[in-house]
């Protein structure tokens, strides 16, 4: 099959039998949750599928900050999510919600297998591959998304019952000589706002620590800012709150007279 096949060329090096000696002591201090990621990622090395760990793992593992996580997140492409489904449906049961994200079942727990974004600006891309670290979780040796596109999977969550915010800031606070700024703008460029309302963030909470944003990248933000004051108010009245929750800004375009995002035929 041609599909990925550049990616699993990639992920090949992982030993098929990825639990190291001298682990298997750990395995029984595993929760019942953990157990089953245990295995999740288990069966998706010995298949040499492409995959990355993200979400809170991920966090820990570049931030060591102590972050509860109530699930397992593992990104993979659009066109790799079909294979890694049907290599876990042979012992789980694994649904697709909303063409973004599947979840792998069992009892109580799951796992998201994560290939796009729930406002559809965020697709995860075989490129992603190209930047991944390998790291120890879960009794494991696995590829873990990288900072910068870790970022970029959080830069919209930002919900009424859910804001990663705090990730992105401590992220920049510890990956600071990671974080590829060049690629991270190139992916917020249309959302260049967001991106500085990150930063921004960061430089509040971390007063000490605001050389960690390259002043290229403040400048180039801010000239951003003042050229747009200078250009005339955008026509409709738009909102593009429904990038961050579907349901925070629902009387925005419901009740008061806003367009959808979607609806813009420009950025201004």
């Amino acid at each position: 099959m041609i599909l990925e096949m550049s990616v699993l060329a990639r992920t090949r090096h992982i030993p098929r039998r990825s639990t190291e000696d001298g682990t298997y002591g750990a395995l029984a201090s595993l929760t019942r949750a953990e157990r089953f990621y245990w295995e999740v990622l288990r069966d998706l090395l010995e298949a040499g599928l492409p995959f990355m760990v993200g979400g809170g793992y991920a966090v820990k593992f570049y931030t060591d900050a102590r972050r509860p996580t109530k699930d397992l997140d593992i990104f993979t492409t659009p066109a790799a999510f079909p294979t890694l489904r049907s290599c876990l449906q042979q012992r789980y049961s694994v649904s697709a919600n909303e063409g973004w994200l599947g979840k792998v079942r069992h009892g109580r727990h799951f796992v998201d297998i994560i290939f796009g974004s729930s406002n559809g600006i965020v697709p995860v891309q075989e490129a992603w591959f190209q930047h991944t670290r390998e790291a120890q979780i879960l009794c494991h040796r696995v590829p873990v998304i990288s900072p910068t596109e870790l970022i970029w999977s959080k830069a919209f969550i930002q919900k009424r019952n859910r804001h990663d915010g705090s990730d992105i800031v401590n992220l920049i606070l510890k990956q600071r000589d990671v974080i590829d700024w060049q690629r991270l703008i190139s992916y917020m460029d249309q959302h260049w706002e967001v991106l500085l309302c990150h930063l921004l963030t960061f430089r509040w909470i971390y007063p000490s620590e605001r050389d960690a944003v390259p002043s290229w990248l403040l400048d180039d933000l801010l000239s951003r800012l003042g050229q747009q004051r200078q250009a005339p108010l955008p026509v409709p009245k738009l909102c593009r709150g429904r990038l961050f929750s579907s349901v925070d800004y629902r009387n925005a375009t419901e009740k008061w007279g806003f367009v959808h995002p979607e609806a813009e035929s420009n950025d201004e």
